[in-house]
């Protein structure tokens, strides 16, 4: 498991950092996911032969790396499930998006509906049957080249939430092509950089952070950005 790097576990969690363009979970592609990676993780770790349990409690986009908790036991994924309902469960993103924003903080709401035939989720009126109320706080912490670097933070986790709002505002992030205009990146600027919750099983205040990789279109904000 080469491309995985664990930073925290014990025998209620594996606390991992994804990297961009792996599935979180197994889907039609059949392509390689971070779910049965960790499994085979877990077999080879702790000697666990036949079924391994991992509880996947939230997800990232396919092309959007960063960090993720997965539960081990169905008790430990039950709590933490429970904390994302509550609010108690807390992600902050780090994003970088086309042009300058007019204010260097605020709060994004709305209700997105998604398509699922399509894989694409768009900011609808509320009251609109299915769509889902989404709402985020973003502050710009660094400026660079018709840029602007983001820190966002979730107040609720909806599909391409981050991405949809964002474009909305007249912002997209860079490298995104399914929201946004064409783009020379390969890579969607978007990363996963912190996350807290309270342990499901000790009560423990668990907090992670981990920096974007040290490439573009993050590497123009060195600056403000504390790399490994």
């Amino acid at each position: 498991m080469k491309e995985i790097t664990v930073i925290y576990e014990d025998n209620h969690l594996l606390v991992v950092v994804k990297p961009p363009n792996l599935l979180s979970q197994a889907d039609r592609t059949g392509d390689p996911d971070l779910l049965s990676l960790l499994k085979d993780y877990v077999r080879e770790q702790y000697n666990k032969p036949g079924n391994v349990y991992l509880g996947l409690v939230h997800r990232l986009d396919r092309p959007v790396g960063g960090v993720m908790v997965v539960a081990r036991t169905s008790k430990a994924a039950s709590r933490l499930s429970a904390q994302i309902r509550q609010g108690s469960f807390h992600r902050s993103y780090l994003a970088v998006v086309h042009g300058y924003l007019e204010s260097l903080g605020g709060t994004l709401s709305g209700y997105l509906l998604k398509d699922r035939e399509q894989n694409l989720v768009r900011q609808v009126k509320p009251g609109t049957r299915g769509a889902q109320r989404a709402q985020l706080h973003y502050q710009v912490v660094g400026m660079q080249g018709g840029r602007s670097l983001l820190r966002i933070k979730l107040e609720t986790g909806r599909s391409h939430q981050i991405r949809v709002q964002m474009a909305q505002l007249g912002h997209p992030l860079v490298g995104d092509r399914r929201y946004g205009p064409p783009s020379r990146e390969r890579q969607i600027a978007l990363w996963a950089e912190e996350l807290s919750f309270r342990h499901p099983t000790t009560d423990a205040l668990l907090e992670f952070r981990e920096p974007p990789p040290r490439v573009r279109p993050w590497a123009a904000f060195q600056d403000v950005l504390a790399f490994n």
